[in-house]
């Protein structure tokens, strides 16, 4: 079945960087475009970054994250990653890995970020 397991959350000052990981398994990873969300206490779950599938690479960012973030994959290891620097507090937040497969929607079990001095 397909999996989604993320990791590498943890507790950060603001300005610092943390980098997220998310292992898949379960479909072919190569095939299917992956995306990060996240989630704040109290708030709707946005959309963070995309990465397409493979052959040539598009990725694409909420304006909240652009040129702080960057999402990356390696289709050998399947793996999508999160690199996020310059972390405010306000990028606190349960994110969630995500893979739409077979007109299904999958998530990982989500990490939890929290930026705060």
């Amino acid at each position: 079945q397909v999996q989604l397991v993320e990791s590498g959350g943890g507790l950060v000052q603001p300005g610092g960087s943390l980098r997220l990981s998310c292992a898949a398994s379960g479909f072919t990873f190569s095939n299917v475009a992956m995306r990060w969300y996240r989630q704040a206490p109290g708030k709707e779950r946005e959309l963070v970054a995309t990465i397409s599938n493979s052959g040539i690479i598009f990725t694409n960012y909420a304006d909240s994250v652009k040129g702080r973030f960057t999402i990356s994959r390696d289709n050998a290891k399947n793996t999508v990653w999160l690199q996020m620097n310059s972390l405010k507090p306000e990028d606190t937040a349960v994110y969630y890995c995500n893979a739409r497969y077979s007109g299904d929607n999958y998530w990982g079990q989500g990490t939890q970020v929290t930026v705060s001095s």
